[in-house]
């Protein structure tokens, strides 16, 4: 049975551009990766498309999910991540040190 969180998910826009992350089994955990990126022209082709965004994402029950990490592609920092999913709403936030930052995504399919 899959897990509710998989699929497609729209990112919060973040320097002016989002993306499409489709959050599917990597082995025992969830990871997402990059399938589509926009900016305020539209859809592009960037070079992170089908790099991982999330991995390591492991289901902790009633729509909780931690232990993974997660790349900014902006920065290009990678942050230690957890989420949270309610509806169609996916809650993500990613720490590195006591720097914590925090998006909403929402589901795209």
């Amino acid at each position: 049975m899959a897990d509710p969180v998989e699929g497609i998910w729209k990112t919060a826009v973040d320097d002016g551009a989002y993306a499409h992350v489709n959050i599917a089994p990597c082995g025992a955990a969830l990871c997402g990766h990059i399938t589509r990126t926009f900016n305020s022209g539209g859809e592009f082709k960037s070079d992170s498309i089908g790099k991982k965004l999330v991995w390591d994402m492991q289901a902790k029950g009633s729509g909780a999910y931690s232990g993974g990490k997660i790349w900014q592609p902006s920065s290009g920092k990678v942050y230690k991540s957890k989420m949270s999913m309610k509806g169609n709403v996916l809650n993500v936030s990613g720490c590195v040190g006591p720097i914590c930052k925090k998006q909403v995504w929402t589901r795209a399919k």
